[in-house]
């Protein structure tokens, strides 16, 4: 087949690596141009480094991104994580329009964070969607979708590079496949399920000790490695990665108030949150690099402000 690439990063890269290997050709690559000092597009490197056609343009909304795709002749488009907005306009142009990788099962998590909020939800399961693009967003028919489950202990990094990043990649391949065959099927989505969420940045990523610790442990994993669950510690902003999780299972466990520094052993901190404790292993303060959070307590003299018993 011959394909039409619109995508950035490195799971777009992945994809059009995907692509080549099995020997589909690549009729032109469009990336979001870089800002001033960004470090090149990994996948603009790695197109340009095969000697594709490249195109960076403004806007996919131009009459000049239009013409370019209308002159690439593709038999299908493929969007493989896009942030520029897609007109479908520009989509329906590849003989057998466009399909669109979505880190989470559809309708549900509609928006840019996907794969955060579920996490810091408690969800069990998560999943991806291949899907029309249309000019709502995230809103068009679905071809295929893949679960995978969230382990009790899953961070971001882990639910995305081991399951939704692979599955995702394979999962373009064979949409595409059922797509030129004429194969697929689109069931549009149910709006009654539907939820839209936005960007998981620093306000979302703040930890409240007063929650209940397993909304506590959620949070971390679901910004662990970004953008950083983060808090006060010594009055220094640190954002928390590795870390444990510990119920309180008895009333005579209980001391100190939420947020206080129970308890500080070689190699870790224990803080206290509602019905447990987080015990913080790897964490980083403000301007600087991660380290251990027993580093950090030496460094910064810090000292229990609470009594606990051994967990």
């Amino acid at each position: 087949m011959r394909v039409a690439f619109i995508g950035q990063q490195d799971f777009g890269k992945a994809a059009l690596e995907a692509f080549v290997a099995r020997g589909d050709e690549i009729a032109g690559v469009f990336c979001k141009p870089e800002k001033p000092g960004e470090k090149p597009d990994a996948l603009r490197a790695a197109a340009e480094a095969l000697g594709l056609k490249v195109f960076q343009f403004a806007s996919l909304k131009s009459s000049e991104a239009e013409q370019a795709m209308r002159e690439l002749r593709a038999d299908i488009g493929i969007m493989a994580f896009v942030l520029q907005f897609v007109p479908q306009s520009f989509a329906n142009i590849p003989t057998h329009g466009t399909i669109q990788y979505h880190p989470s099962l559809l309708p549900k998590y509609r928006g840019p964070s996907s794969i955060n909020w579920p996490i810091a939800r408690g969800d069990r399961e998560t999943g991806l969607t291949i899907f029309r693009p249309t000019d709502g967003l995230d809103e068009g028919p679905v071809i295929l979708q893949k679960t995978c489950p969230i382990g009790p202990d899953a961070t971001l990094g882990e639910v995305y590079f081991n399951s939704l990043f692979p599955l995702g990649v394979a999962a373009l391949l064979e949409a595409a496949d059922l797509v030129m065959a004429g194969k697929h099927q689109e069931v549009a989505q149910d709006e009654s399920q539907a939820s839209y969420e936005g960007w998981f940045k620093a306000e979302e990523a703040r930890i409240n000790w007063a929650n209940h610790v397993d909304q506590v442990y959620n949070l971390i994993r679901a910004c662990n490695p970004a953008p950083g669950a983060w808090t006060e510690l010594a009055g220094t902003r640190v954002s928390i990665f590795d870390c444990r999780k510990h119920l309180t299972r008895r009333f005579a466990d209980v001391s100190g108030k939420p947020g206080e520094i129970v308890r500080i052993t070689e190699t870790s901190i224990f803080i206290n949150a509602q019905g447990g404790q987080i015990e913080v292993l790897k964490l980083r303060p403000d301007g600087g690099k991660k380290m251990s959070a027993a580093d950090f307590a030496r460094e910064r003299q810090l000292a229990a402000t609470a009594t606990s018993s051994d967990t």
